[in-house]
């Protein structure tokens, strides 16, 4: 009998535990938990994407049925979630207080008895708004031609990085080719939403968020709640819906769910809706990447020039520094004696950007891949071919990159032949070929791809992690990962 061994890198099958629960409907997802005398949020967002906060008025919403309390930046008094990699001046507000920069931003949360009592009360807050001038265009926020987001800043430019910025990288190459190449902003849209239930309980508090850093929202939490960390437990569901990045971070409805939850003293919940999600939940990439890399007639490459423009969105946050990821792996497999790259994120009306499958290493592979590809069809040289002239060689590892990478070894150019070998590209496109001499409605197209990745980034994560061999020979694994739908 035939043994699947294609469960793991190490050859051995593996059965998956968690799925009797989640085929028969038995394992719990974070709306399933029951929470006696909980209570549940609703939040209030901004229906403008810039607007100046003239007035909110929250009586009427007050004395709807059912309702504990209506919470705004007037009658709440906690700090904005940070931006850790820059100017504080960049954080956001819990609650909107004067300003609102985007569709979604919250401006108050309702509490109510029950979830329908508190999405009816949101309905009776009124807003008054002054419209400003709408940032969408990321290359005009960073040319200065556009509404400042962030006054006090005097720029939308919310962070930089470089490597080489006044080396001439094309000098001495006898062609050049241009890319201008968009990784067009998307939204993860994890089968579960985004979502929150906290429970008081004296000076402690256990906060159940389905996120996939549970271990980096203990302390910025407890900090903005003015506790201690070891107060508050962060716990993660069992059962996970699907995470993608973007169920990274701190969100500032953890905030403020956590903080009505410590003043009423019982427990609080909130579901974010599909339609929630597609505004307050982070979205991925949206970067613009203006490249030139310079070739000998022969194919080989001689520098590389590029500049990376990301639009993060209203608020930075992880998506401020993805360039840097960019940065890491903008060299990928190739030999590239010289490089020059710069790059900048910028402000705009739009969702937050952050983390999404890869975070800011494939928009670099996007960008390689299609100006070798560009180059090849300039040079008349076979796309397979330009690869394997500009491979870095695997005598030269380990090898460091221009950009600072080292990378510990590697057969790209028998990695790439072996790809063509089990396609037999030659058969496919003589194919090709005769599809396109024949005028074939259904035509033939022919990619190749090669890229090195990078796992675990700038130690951006810890997590705790302790092996218990026992006396019969077996292992007992305490870890802090969590299951996010992709199995354990």
């Amino acid at each position: 009998m035939a043994v699947d061994t294609k469960g793991s890198i190490l050859g051995n099958a593996v059965l998956r535990r968690e799925d009797p629960e989640l085929l028969t409907g038995e394992e719990l997802f974070l709306d399933d938990f029951p929470a006696d005398g909980g209570a549940h949020v609703h939040f209030v967002r901004s229906t403008i994407a810039h607007a100046l906060i003239k007035d909110i008025e929250i009586a009427d919403a007050e004395a709807m049925p059912g309702v504990l309390g209506v919470y705004t930046a007037a009658n709440t008094d906690v700090g904005p979630v940070g931006f850790r990699f820059g100017d504080p001046l960049w954080s956001r507000p819990v609650f909107a207080a004067d300003r609102v920069r985007l569709v979604g931003d919250i401006v108050a949360a309702v509490v109510a008895e029950t979830r329908e009592q508190a999405v009816d009360a949101a309905e009776a807050v009124y807003v008054d708004y002054e419209d400003l001038d709408v940032v969408l265009d990321p290359e005009a926020s960073f040319a200065g031609e556009s509404e400042i987001l962030f006054p006090e800043a005097g720029t939308n430019i919310c962070f930089h990085t470089d490597v080489n910025p006044d080396l001439d990288a094309l000098e001495g190459a006898d062609h050049v080719t241009e890319l201008r190449i968009h990784s067009q902003r998307l939204a993860g849209i994890p089968m579960e939403p985004n979502g929150i239930l906290a429970i008081p309980g004296g000076d402690s508090l256990t906060v159940w968020i389905p996120n996939q850093q549970p271990q980096s929202q203990q302390k910025p939490l407890a900090t903005l709640l003015g506790m201690e960390a070891e107060n508050v437990r962060v716990a993660v569901p069992k059962a996970m819906g699907g995470g993608f990045g973007s169920k990274g971070g701190l969100y500032p409805e953890f905030v403020a769910v956590s903080l009505i939850a410590r003043e009423l003293g019982r427990p609080c919940r909130w579901i974010e809706t599909r339609s929630e999600n597609l505004v307050s939940m982070t979205q991925g990439r949206d970067m613009i990447l203006n490249a030139k890399m310079g070739f000998t007639s022969d194919g080989r490459i001689t520098g590389l020039d590029c500049h990376a423009l990301a639009d993060v969105g209203a608020y930075p946050g992880t998506g401020a520094v993805l360039p840097t990821f960019t940065q890491v792996v903008i060299q990928g497999v190739y030999d590239i004696p010289k490089l020059n790259y710069r790059a900048d994120s910028v402000v705009t009306n739009r969702p937050t950007v952050a983390a999404y499958r890869g975070a800011g290493r494939p928009e670099a592979t996007q960008m390689l891949e299609r100006i070798i590809d560009i180059a090849a069809d300039e040079l008349g040289i076979d796309p397979a071919e330009i690869r394997r002239k500009n491979f870095i060689a695997p005598e030269a590892f380990p090898f460091t990159t221009q950009s600072g990478s080292v990378y510990d070894n590697g057969e790209y150019r028998k990695a790439l032949d072996i790809a063509l070998e089990a396609v037999d590209i030659d058969a496919v496109r003589a194919e090709q070929v005769q599809r396109r001499t024949a005028g074939d409605v259904k035509q033939l197209g022919i990619g190749i791809c090669s890229y090195v990745e990078v796992t675990a980034p700038a130690g951006l994560h810890s997590e705790y992690g302790r092996v218990e061999v026992t006396s019969d020979g077996k292992a007992i694994a305490r870890v802090g990962t969590s299951a996010h739908g992709q199995g354990h």
